[in-house]
């Protein structure tokens, strides 16, 4: 069983899922801000924070089975389900699995689109930095995700993060990023849930191409996208105005059935 931590007693259950070299911690800023409406159910995905290696590639299918064990284990049925950055991965994997569980989908910070080749070959290379100087290449890479025009202001955000990413097992790390090179496009799932969609992108975001993400969504009255100043880390940058978007949009009930 997947790392959880449950908090709150709202009537509506939001899963929370992190990214890459996350944990559940990275929820603090944001989780203040959300509804007391919101059961909070933040779960620490496969070699990250204190859950478990459960193999060398962590694809996106095993951890949404896994994510789906832990909701089996709190008798969760019906969920909003938010994922950034990796997280959001393994939430359209989940949807695609599982679509009768969600009332909604939120991308945050997060694409449907696979790696292109440049992408891919970028990670394949980072295999063996992460296996032999993972303290390194979280050092290089965790500061590059936040705004830069904001640095100095973030300046406390970007030293937790990169504790965040320092506490990761960096075999964790290898096994999500093995995982996320193999993942395949799931524009459809956009294109199909009848569910509540959620899109979050940052203005400076340096790991999804938010302009390739935002300009190619399917035109449904279900689905809703902001697009913020920031980087790719809205949930440390904009905790107050990402969470105001959330209660917004998530507890606005929709009809069960949404016209193309």
């Amino acid at each position: 069983m997947l790392n959880f931590e449950k908090k709150g007693e709202g009537k509506e259950t939001l899963v929370l899922l992190h990214g890459f070299m996350e944990n559940i911690s990275i929820w603090s800023d944001l989780e203040k801000y959300l509804s007391k409406d919101f059961t909070l159910l933040k779960i620490d995905l496969p070699g990250h924070g204190q859950s478990d290696i459960l193999g060398e590639v962590h694809t996106m299918e095993m951890m949404a089975d896994e994510v789906k064990k832990v909701l089996e284990n709190q008798n969760s049925d019906k969920i909003h389900l938010l994922g950034h950055s990796m997280g959001g991965y393994v939430s359209l994997a989940f949807a695609e699995k599982f679509p009768d569980y969600l009332k909604s989908l939120t991308l945050f910070f997060s694409t449907y689109f696979p790696d292109d080749a440049e992408k891919k070959e970028q990670r394949i290379k980072s295999y063996r930095i992460i296996k032999d100087a993972f303290a390194h290449y979280a050092r290089a890479g965790v500061p590059n995700l936040f705004n830069p025009n904001e640095r100095d202001v973030l300046e406390g955000k970007i030293e937790t993060a990169l504790e965040v990413a320092l506490s990761t097992n960096n075999l964790g790390a290898l096994a999500c990023v093995k995982g996320m090179v193999e993942r395949t496009d799931k524009k459809h799932i956009l294109e199909t849930l009848e569910c509540k969609i959620l899109v979050f992108a940052g203005k400076h975001d340096n790991a999804v191409k938010t302009d390739i993400t935002i300009n190619n969504l399917p035109d449904r009255t279900n689905i809703k996208s902001y697009v913020l100043d920031c980087g790719h880390n809205g949930h440390w940058e904009k905790p107050s105005i990402c969470a105001e978007i959330i209660n917004t949009e998530l507890l606005h009930h929709l009809p069960k059935k949404l016209v193309l």
